[in-house]
């Protein structure tokens, strides 16, 4: 009984962290195009101050 309850506590955390992995990766939107190009002058903004 005391191997199946590891098996369990270790399997369940495999699967639950996929799920949650997996709901964070199909849960993020793609930027649009003024975003991006918005994104894109900050960044440079940001590496031209140092």
């Amino acid at each position: 009984m005391e191997n199946y309850l590891w098996l369990f506590a270790t399997a369940g955390g495999a699967a639950i962290l996929g799920l949650a992995l997996a709901f964070g990766l199909s849960s993020q939107r793609k930027l649009s195009r003024d975003e991006r190009e918005r994104q894109a002058e900050r960044v440079e903004d940001l590496y031209d101050k140092r």
